[in-house]
């Protein structure tokens, strides 16, 4: 038994049946700390408490929602999203099962069931990502449970290479089918390899028409870069600029000029491939070739560079 600080406050660490008990006093105190661990001790003597957290009385359901309640929400638009996505697919299967029940077995036999519904290794990933970090959350932070069924669970191999693009013929069928929204950011993604969180982000303080640019400040990987603007690109922008910008206001919007939803964009952009007889296609392989281009471009630089004798970055 032992007390010890965090912060300001005493946690308690109690040995229970070989497992390790850790939780806190809720004090500053130390008198104070070592009467709780002292009241606690003659609990566990007289068998009025196990340190169950709450596993054996919460829900995966009641789990899911206060995560999505408190730490989804202070994501990016498209990561909280895209953990809606992932509960709508995890609930079925999870929901009234106690936390203490949700077994690494049982998130084996998920990801099995998943496969054998064409799902994806990295959706699969994404959905046991949620899983894992809900779990950690609720183990760290609401003291939910003693540890995570997650530890022993693999995750899906990915093969991420894909060098599908567009040709031009299927580039003009897939324009025909879309809507004139669409359409607009179908070539805008085409033109500039923005992501489509990116695209769907940006607002018109970003996008510098003098210059020719447009600065991403939040891009996947937190950095800041430019991308140049083509004519094509150019010209979509003049055409939509507004006359007045406010403060935080969207380039592209629903026709009620609120945020649109990467879901309804997404069903709008694969029924257009359905139209176009377009298969084996996503949204993604829209920006590959600028992709290819921009990395052909940095390594060059750098044969470049090694070559002249330049140390190389590493």
């Amino acid at each position: 038994m032992g007390l010890y600080k965090r912060g300001k406050v005493w946690w308690m660490s109690l040995t229970y049946q070989g497992g390790q008990i850790r939780r806190s006093t809720g004090t500053s105190d130390r008198r104070l700390a070592e009467a709780i661990v002292g009241k606690v001790r003659v609990q566990i003597v007289e068998g009025r408490f196990f340190e169950t957290r709450q596993e054996k009385e919460r829900t995966f359901a009641e789990m899911m929602e206060r995560y999505l309640r408190e730490v989804s929400v202070r994501k990016a638009p498209e990561s909280c999203l895209r953990d809606e996505q992932c509960a709508d697919h995890l609930l079925p299967w999870f929901a009234e099962k106690l936390l203490c029940q949700v077994s690494s077995k049982l998130l084996a036999e998920y990801k099995v069931r998943r496969r054998e519904e064409g799902a994806a290794p990295a959706t699969i990933n994404k959905e046991l990502g949620m899983v894992r970090h809900a779990f950690n959350v609720a183990v760290r932070e609401w003291e939910w449970c003693r540890e995570s069924p997650m530890h022993r669970v693999a995750m899906e191999k990915v093969h991420n290479m894909r060098d599908r693009w567009l040709t031009v013929e299927e580039e003009k069928k897939l324009l025909i089918a879309a809507t004139q929204w669409l359409r607009e950011i179908i070539l805008f993604a085409l033109h500039t390899g923005m992501r489509r969180g990116e695209i769907l982000a940006l607002q018109w303080q970003d996008v510098d028409l003098p210059r020719g640019v447009l600065v991403i400040m939040k891009s996947k990987n937190k950095e800041r870069r430019t991308i140049p603007l083509n004519v094509r690109v150019f010209e979509l922008l003049m055409g939509k600029q507004p006359k007045s910008i406010e403060p935080g206001a969207l380039v592209f919007t629903t026709s009620c000029g609120t945020r649109m939803n990467g879901r309804n964009l997404m069903r709008a952009f694969y029924s257009a491939l359905e139209d176009a007889k377009i298969e084996n296609f996503t949204f993604h392989d829209l920006g590959i070739p600028l992709q290819l281009a921009s990395c052909k471009r940095a390594w060059t630089c750098t044969r470049s560079n090694d070559s002249s004798g330049t140390k190389r970055r590493r």
